[in-house]
């Protein structure tokens, strides 16, 4: 254990954990962006799997769970809720009876455009330039690929 700041063996202060600041940050993102996705009628998650679909339509449930990270179970009552909305639409893989293949409804699609304004309202939240923040997400999905790469759990090619 590393000795705190008094020299005993006392926990790091949360403030001084990596791992706290990168989770309360993303608490903070959320929060910006809970009004915009609130306005386009999605969570957070909803938002993420639309997004995986934006740049590559039409698929596989288990394709989608390894580029997010999440197992196929929790992806599925989530799908459920998109395809209710009218967002995604689910199908059998006629070529693989066991494989459910997710694509964008048109409505779907035309959420891309109206959801595009995410990104601007994190510029405008924090107060950094697009340059930062791309570095900073560049040093982040690092240390994301890094420690994954150590403890395995996420397919790292799957995105």
């Amino acid at each position: 254990m590393k000795k705190g700041k008094n020299g005993t063996g006392a926990p790091v202060p949360l403030e001084d954990q990596l791992c706290y600041s990168i989770y309360s940050a993303n608490m903070a993102i959320q929060r910006a962006y809970k009004p915009l996705l609130d306005g386009l009628g999605l969570t957070y998650p909803q938002y993420l799997v639309l997004n995986v679909l934006w740049v590559e339509d039409r698929r596989a449930v288990g394709a989608i769970a390894d580029h997010l990270g999440l197992e196929s179970s929790t992806l599925t009552p989530l799908l459920k809720r998109l395809e209710e909305a009218g967002l995604v639409r689910r199908t059998r893989n006629p070529e693989n009876e066991r494989q459910v293949l997710v694509e964008l409804t048109e409505q779907g699609d035309a959420l891309r455009t109206r959801a595009g304004c995410l990104g601007e309202a994190l510029l405008s939240v924090s107060g950094e330039t697009a340059p930062r923040l791309a570095a900073l997400n560049t040093h982040v999905r690092r240390l994301r690929d890094a420690i994954y790469a150590r403890i395995g759990g996420w397919n790292l090619s799957g995105r």
